[in-house]
This record gives structure tokens, C-alpha cells and sequence, in this order.
């Protein structure tokens, strides 16, 4: 059933309107969000559809497709709604905490962004009740300021501690645009992605090995980055340029944070050398920066696992101009940038590997740059 659908067998009326936000897949800077540097990310087509309509003043209720029972709550405070409801309660807490009255509402969601993948299912639905409760009220929210409201919602009610980029590509990408964000200024640029007019295509490959952000793996690379900074006496890490490296690294006694630190130097700089690429019409060119990408959150940042790490080497292999790890690490997915017509080929041979490796099978498809958080 869609969206629609639920919310009028629940709720027994029609909703007042179908809000969409999608998944994102971050083509290369992983990490660097938090750290204040840059990202790439764009759009799914895949996507959170939420049928929302009003509800008395003070009171929300949320269903979905895939839950049995719906979540019904007041004004809250974070963590007191749990599981996938407590990150809509959030939206509801986080633009109640900055100061607009939030409309009561009857939500109903369905999604096909794969949970667990990689690809940002959490902001979708997060960006979707969001563009939801500011249409549905009125609320004078504008639209560079509403990724941080939403992750706001997911860093302090949830309690996963993300960076600003998911939410920003839910919300603000572009069709056929990949977007260009400054995570310390939010300044963007929407840098043209056409890969089909290119012979071009970039395969997902989800690894079927998922990945959880709110565990002590995502937060103790946060807090080794955050502590690096302070020891090196700069605001954040994304202050530290390739040429000053070498000095800050000698600054460092613990070789794991020296590791995590050149993982996020030189990933700010694969970010500006990619978008220069793409800039120039050099897609292709953009290749090795993503396998360097991987290399790096590989052996530096230690954030993927041996289904990933197959992933790309086969697709390597079969002929990738560039393979990497997307999303935030421990499973998830692989974006490998290929020509279109290599695409059953590539798929065959990280099947293969897969098999011969034993893993669970891959899913793999084309991803085409979409637009963002939306009414429909």
C-alpha cells in the first residue's frame, strides 16, 4: 500500500497532502561534514513519501508501511520516543525548540530507500515530515536552514552523532545536479552530474552488510577527529590543508589519530579536485579520486569490511573508471563510476566475487541524480 493508502485506512480521511524527501547517495567526502570540510552528494530517486493531515493542536501520530501499530505522542523531550517514530517525534522537538509552533498531525510514511544501506533512509524520512510540518503550518522556514533543524532532530533527540550531510542532500540537491556543500558556511553549488549524455552511469552496489551510525564506531571517529583539532589548535580539521600535513601529523603521538587525520585532509581535497573535474566535463577523471577515496577510509579511516572492500575491488577489476564506499562506513553501499554499457558485465563480477566469497548476493542498480525534499 502507499502512503495514501495507510493514512486513509488509519486515519479514515484523506490526507491534506503527500510530502517526498530522497535518499542520497555521497558520490566522494565521507566524514568530512562534522569536521567542517566538503561533500558531494546527490539525490536519489528513491525516496520517503509522507500523507500527513492536521490533528488538535499538541498531538502527532505517525504510521507506516512497515510498522503493525502507530506511534502516538505529546510535546516530548529527546529520546522519549523511540525506534523509527522517535526520528519524527525529533522534527517535532527540534522545530519546537527553535521556536515555531508546530502544527498537530496525522502522518502516514512508505519508502523504498533501502534501511540499513548507507543511503540516508533516516534523513528521507526526517526531511519528508519536515517539509511536511512546515507546509502544513505555515512555518516561515527557510530552506537553507532546515537541513541543520533536521539534524538537529536526529544528533540530539535520536542521539546519532551525524554530520549535516545527509539532511542537506535530502533536502536541497537537484535534479542532475550533484551537490557542492561547505559544511562550516552551508554554501552550496549545484554542479552539473548529466552522467547519461556521457555514455556514463554509477552503479550502487549494496553490500547487504548493514551498517548502524548510532554505535561507538561512528562517535569514537568524531571524537578522534574533534580531539585532533584541539591538540593541533585549529577550529576543526577541515582548517588543515595537504601542505600543512606533514607538520600536523608530527604533532600527533597516537598513530590512529594521525590516520584519521590525513583521511580527512586529504578527502577534503579529493572533494575540491572531483568538483574541479566535473567542472571541467572530466568525469571520467574523477575515477581514481574515488578508489583513493575508498584506500583511504579503508587503511586510514578503518571504516569498511570485507563485502565492501570485494565490492569495489571486483568492480575495479571489471573495469570501473573509480569505486568507493559511500555512507558513513560498516557495511552499506559501493558507487563504482562505469560506462553504461559495462553495467551487466560489472554487476556479473561483484556477483561472482560475492559467490565465490560466500557473502549474501549483492543488489545492484543505476543511480540518476534526483530532486530533493518536495510536495507532491
Amino acid at each position: 500500500m502507499s502512503a495514501a493508502d495507510v493514512f486513509r485506512q488509519r486515519y479514515g480521511t484523506e490526507p491534506a497532502g503527500l510530502w517526498a524527501a530522497p535518499g542520497r547517495v555521497n558520490l566522494i567526502g565521507e566524514h568530512t561534514d562534522y569536521n567542517e570540510g566538503y561533500v558531494l552528494p546527490f539525490a536519489l530517486p528513491q525516496r520517503t513519501i509522507a500523507a500527513v493531515g492536521p490533528a488538535p493542536a499538541g498531538e502527532w501520530t505517525v504510521c507506516s508501511t512497515f510498522a503493525d501499530e502507530p506511534v502516538s505522542f505529546g510535546v516530548t523531550e529527546p529520546g522519549e520516543v523511540s525506534g523509527w517514530a522517535g526520528y519524527v517525534a525529533g522534527i517535532v522537538w527540534s522545530l519546537r525548540d527553535a521556536g515555531f509552533e508546530v502544527p498537530g498531525a496525522r502522518i502516514a510514511i512508505d519508502s523504498d530507500v533501502p534501511l540499513g544501506s548507507g543511503l540516508s533512509s533516516s534523513a528521507a524520512l526526517e526531511s519528508s515530515v519536515l517539509t511536511a510540518l512546515i507546509d502544513l503550518g505555515g512555518l516561515d522556514v527557510p530552506l537553507e536552514r532546515r537541513p541543520a533543524l533536521a539534524q538537529r532532530a536526529e544528533n540530539v533527540y535520536v542521539g546519532a552523532p551525524t554530520g549535516i550531510l545527509d539532511q542537506s542532500a535530502s533536502i536541497r540537491c537537484q535534479e542532475g545536479r550533484a551537490l557542492f556543500l561547505d559544511c562550516r558556511t552551508y554554501e552550496i553549488d549545484q554542479i552539473p552530474f548529466d552522467l547519461a549524455a556521457e555514455g556514463l552511469a554509477i552503479l550502487v552496489i549494496n553490500s547487504n552488510a548493514p551498517h548502524q551510525h548510532v554505535d561507538g564506531e561512528y562517535g569514537a571517529r568524531r571524537k578522534s577527529c574533534e580531539e585532533a583539532a584541539h591538540i593541533l589548535g585549529v577550529p576543526a580539521l577541515r582548517d588543515v590543508t595537504p601542505d600543512d600535513l606533514a607538520e600536523a601529523l608530527a604533532k600527533l603521538d597516537d598513530d590512529v589519530m594521525r590516520r584519521r587525520v590525513r583521511h580527512i585532509v586529504t578527502e577534503d581535497q579529493r572533494v575540491l579536485d572531483t568538483v574541479e573535474l566535473l567542472r571541467a566535463g572530466r568525469t571520467r577523471d574523477i575515477g581514481p579520486l574515488l578508489t583513493a577515496s575508498h584506500a583511504s577510509m579503508r587503511d586510514d579511516f578503518e571504516i569498511t569490511v570485507p563485502q565492501v572492500d570485494i565490492a569495489v575491488e571486483s568492480a575495479l577489476a571489471a573495469g570501473a573508471y573509480g569505486a568507493r564506499m559511500t555512507g558513513g562506513g560498516f557495511g552499506g553501499c559501493v558507487l563504482a563510476l562505469i560506462d553504461t554499457a559495462r553495467a551487466d558485465e560489472t554487476v556479473a563480477a561483484v556477483e561472482a566475487a560475492y559467490a565465490e566469497a560466500t557473502f549474501t548476493a549483492p543488489t545492484c542498480w543505476i543511480a540518476t541524480a534526483g530532486p530533493g525534499a518536495t510536495r507532491l
